[in-house]
C-alpha cells in the first residue's frame, strides 16, 4: 500500500503532516506554525498536485495555503471581524472557488480564491455547534443549541444579509417559516412520555450519500438520521454515545458506515441501516477530538496527545449480521501537544485498499497457533490442581 497522508492541527497553532505507509513507522513533519490554536482544517478535493488548504484559528484569524507535496505555501491571511468573545469557528471548507467559514454566532463568509480582498458575507442564527458543506458544494447544513438541523442553498445564503434567530420570531406560525436561502428545516422529535418538549442539542452532523440525507449527534448521546423529504428524523438511535454525548461524527467511505466519538474514550463504527454498533476501538486513553477516514484507514486525534491509525472493515452485507472483522488501533504517534483536528488529504490515488495475497494466506494457515497450545496447557494444569 502506498503512503497516505493526513494533516493535523494542534493547540499550539502547528499544522503537521502525518504520513502512514505499510512498511515503515508513521512520519510526522511540521508544515506551519501560528500563534493561536488551530480550530479547523479543510483540504479541497482536487485532482491536481496543488491542493487548496484552509486553516482557522481560535483568535478569529484564517489562512489559505496551497499544499504541494509536503510544503505549505501561504496564499493569504484574513480575520473574521464578526466573531465575538466566547465564540468559535464551527465550520470550514476549502474549495477550488474559495473558502467557506462559519462561526458559532452565525457569521458566514465566503472568501474568493485568488483575491484576498473579495469576501461575500452571510448571516445565520447564533448558538451553532456544527456547519457542513455538501459534497456538491451547492448546499450546506447546520445545527446547534436549540437550533434545529437546517439545509440551505449556499449561493442564496450569501445574498441574504440579515437573518434573525428563530427564537426571536413571535408566533409559532412565523417560527416555522423558512429564512431567505433556507431550503428545509427539521422538526423536533415528539414530546417525551410526560408530554414535555425535548430540548434540541445538536453537537455534530454529517452529510451521507447525498445532500438530502444527513446524520446528527446530540448532547444526549443520540444519533439521528434525516431525509429532507420528511421533517422529523427517519431514525433515532438513543444512547449511542455513552459519556457526555456525541462529540464527533463522520461518514465512512464504505456503504452504511459512520464513525463517532463521545466525550469519554469511546470511538465506534456504526451501521447506518439499524443504528447498531459494529465495533469499538480499544486502548484509547483520551477523548477523541477529531476523526478522518480514508478508503482503507481511519486516523483519530485525542486529548491524550496521540494521533492513532485504525484499521477499518465495512459493515456486513445484510443488516443485523455479525461483524466478522473488527477494526483495531494499528499504530499511534505522540504529538507533543494536544491535536485538535485531523483531515485526510483526499488523494484516493495514493491510498488503495490493501489486497491480501492468497499465497500469504497459505503461509499463515500452515503456522502453528502458540496461543492455543498455551491455553490448552494452562487448562490441563488447572484440572490437575483441582483433582489433587
Amino acid at each position: 500500500m502506498a503512503a497516505q497522508r493526513w494533516l493535523t492541527g494542534d493547540e499550539l497553532g502547528n499544522i503537521k503532516s502525518l504520513k502512514v505507509s505499510l512498511n515503515s513507522p508513521p512520519e510526522i513533519n511540521l508544515l506551519n506554525s501560528a500563534k493561536a490554536p488551530v480550530t479547523a482544517l479543510s483540504v479541497a478535493s482536487s485532482a491536481s498536485t496543488s491542493k487548496p488548504l484552509a486553516a482557522a484559528y481560535a483568535d478569529g484569524s484564517l489562512e489559505a495555503f496551497l499544499l504541494q507535496n509536503d510544503e505549505l505555501k501561504l496564499v493569504h491571511r484574513w480575520n473574521e471581524t464578526r466573531i465575538k468573545s466566547g465564540h468559535k469557528f464551527v465550520g470550514l471548507q476549502a474549495t477550488e472557488k474559495g473558502i467557506y467559514s462559519c462561526t458559532s454566532n452565525g457569521a458566514l463568509r465566503f472568501t474568493h480564491a485568488g483575491d484576498d480582498t473579495k469576501h461575500t458575507l452571510g448571516s445565520l442564527p447564533s448558538r451553532l455547534c456544527d456547519w457542513r458543506l455538501a459534497t456538491d458544494e451547492a448546499t450546506f447544513a447546520y445545527g446547534g443549541d436549540e437550533v434545529e438541523l437546517s439545509l440551505w442553498d449556499a449561493e442564496r445564503a450569501l445574498v441574504s444579509k440579515q437573518v434573525s434567530s428563530p427564537d426571536s420570531i413571535g408566533s409559532k406560525r412565523k417560527r416555522d417559516q423558512l429564512f431567505a436561502g433556507e431550503m428545509w428545516r427539521a422538526k423536533n422529535i415528539a414530546n417525551d412520555g410526560l408530554g414535555l418538549r425535548q430540548p434540541v442539542r445538536i453537537t455534530s452532523l454529517a452529510f451521507l450519500s447525498s445532500s438530502t440525507s444527513l446524520l446528527t449527534g446530540t448532547q444526549f448521546g443520540d444519533v439521528r438520521r434525516y431525509d429532507t423529504r420528511a421533517r422529523r428524523p427517519v431514525s433515532n438511535w438513543k444512547g449511542v454515545g455513552k459519556m457526555g454525548g456525541i462529540k464527533v461524527i463522520e461518514k465512512g467511505h464504505a456503504e452504511h458506515e459512520a464513525f463517532l466519538g463521545d466525550h469519554g474514550c469511546n470511538l465506534l463504527s456504526l451501521d447506518l441501516r439499524n443504528g447498531r454498533v459494529l465495533y469499538s476501538y480499544k486502548g484509547l486513553s483520551g477523548a477523541v477530538t477529531s476523526v478522518a477516514p480514508s478508503p482503507s484507514l481511519l486516523v483519530s486525534t485525542s486529548l491524550d496527545r496521540y494521533s492513532r491509525i485504525h484499521s477499518t472493515f465495512p459493515p456486513p452485507s445484510e443488516a443485523g449480521q455479525n461483524q466478522d472483522n473488527k477494526g483495531q488501533v494499528v499504530d499511534k504517534v505522540f504529538m507533543t501537544s494536544v491535536p485538535t483536528v485531523v483531515v485526510w488529504d483526499g488523494n484516493a490515488a495514493l491510498s488503495p485498499v490493501p489486497e491480501i495475497d492468497a499465497a500469504d494466506d497459505n503461509v499463515w494457515d500452515g503456522m502453528q497457533s502458540v496461543e492455543d497450545e498455551t491455553d490448552t496447557e494452562l487448562k490441563r494444569r488447572k484440572r490437575q490442581r483441582n483433582t489433587e
